[in-house]
């Protein structure tokens, strides 16, 4: 069983895939929004670029937006839990709402703006894998405005037989497709999904083997090492800072050591 060197929920890939790839992605639209594909009119992806400069900041977020029938929608993967991400989607929302009103137009004239997150770790404490949010009253549950819409998808609450459910519907396919770590899954996914599937997996494995695409990788991978190596030096002049204070109290050298995990030798020179 020949796991996947790079899985759905590596952004890179994620955007390069569908922004190469736009009616995947507008069949994918359909499928959260639970509407038929023919419904959909207006179809816009308003930010496909993907420039290597953005690639090597190292709080480079990519996700994918979209007019969808005038609303406006914002759609990530979120492969690790770094513990911020209700504020940072929240904070998405926000941004997109604020922007879609130009000066001198009409609030009532704002999108509906619908985030949807594709996450690779459990975010809630329920045993559901989809949670929706909106704005409601706390007792009467009366909905403020529809035009806040949240969606979070947590894969690793997926039911482990989605694709072996003799009717799965668009969504769960979806879901299964990012999810997938083998080729074993991906045949799974492929027997089960049709031709919608079968071209799915197919732009996976050609943009998971395109220089564009490694390139982009290597640009991510040294930003977060520059990242990790920024960091780590940081904290080590930090212990160093606190070392002195505590030599200058008198403390000894083997106390300094323990308590700021800096080495006898790295004290000693002080």
């Amino acid at each position: 069983m020949a796991k996947l060197k790079y899985k759905l929920t590596n952004d890179i890939l994620f955007k390069m895939l569908f922004v190469r790839n736009p009616d995947l992605l507008k069949k994918f639209a359909a499928a959260f929004l639970h509407v038929p594909v023919k419904s959909i009119k207006k179809f816009e992806i308003t930010n496909p670029e993907m420039p290597p400069t953005v690639i090597e900041d190292k709080f480079c977020r990519l996700d994918i937006t979209m007019n969808v029938n005038n609303q406006q929608i914002d759609l990530e993967v979120q492969a690790a839990d770094e513990k911020d991400y209700p504020d940072r989607s929240l904070f998405n929302w926000a941004v997109m709402y604020s922007s879609a009103l130009e000066r001198g137009q009409d609030y009532i004239i704002l999108p509906k703006v619908i985030v949807v997150s594709i996450l690779g770790f459990p975010l809630f404490t329920c045993k559901e894998f989809h949670s929706e949010f909106e704005v409601l009253e706390v007792k009467r549950h009366e909905r403020l405005t529809d035009k806040l819409n949240m969606h979070y998808f947590e894969l690793p609450k997926l039911p482990k037989n989605v694709v072996a459910n003799n009717r799965p519907d668009d969504l769960d396919i979806w879901l299964a497709f990012f999810n997938a770590k083998t080729e074993e899954d991906l045949k799974k996914i492929e027997a089960i999904g049709g031709e919608i599937m079968k071209k799915a997996v197919k732009a996976y494995n050609h943009v998971s083997t395109t220089s564009e695409f490694k390139e982009l990788s290597r640009l991510r991978l040294k930003a977060s090492c520059n990242e990790t190596y920024a960091l780590a030096n940081a904290e080590h002049k930090r212990s160093l800072v606190i070392a002195k204070k505590l030599k200058t109290k008198g403390m000894s050298v083997e106390e300094i050591a323990e308590t700021t995990e800096l080495t006898i030798d790295e004290i000693l020179k002080l």
